[in-house]
């Protein structure tokens, strides 16, 4: 059983930036793929980006290639999300999720989820 608890969501500008954390407890986190989804209000969740166990593949939903970052420290136990040059579009609750798979099965199957953080980007 893995336990995922994010922060650092909040209010910013568009044009602006924001780090979402995930930790992570209950089961070694470098075990796992992780990565964030997001749901924004009358949408179906989506995928944003993933990071493979060891931190050294990253893969990234169209929308946000080039502006967000995905980074991990199994050290800590903890997953980032650096978000810049964020676009009203990019409202909705962020979610960190933990997968047995691999980066590229990571849409496909998700083991474990936090409870989400909102980010809002006003115009």
């Amino acid at each position: 059983q893995v336990q995922l608890v994010e922060s650092g969501g909040g209010l910013v500008q568009a044009g602006g930036s924001l780090r979402l954390s995930c930790a992570a407890s209950g089961r070694t986190m470098s075990t796992y793929t992780m990565g964030w989804y997001r749901q924004a209000p009358g949408k179906e969740r989506e995928f944003v980006a993933t990071v493979s166990g060891g931190g050294s593949r990253t893969y990234y939903a169209d929308s946000v290639k080039g502006r967000f970052t995905i980074s991990r420290d199994n050290a800590k136990n903890t997953v980032y999300l650096q978000m810049n040059n964020l676009k009203p579009e990019d409202t909705a609750v962020y979610y960190c999720a933990a997968s047995t798979t691999t980066i590229w099965g990571f849409k496909n199957r998700v083991d474990y989820w936090g409870q989400g953080t909102q980010v809002t980007v006003s115009s």
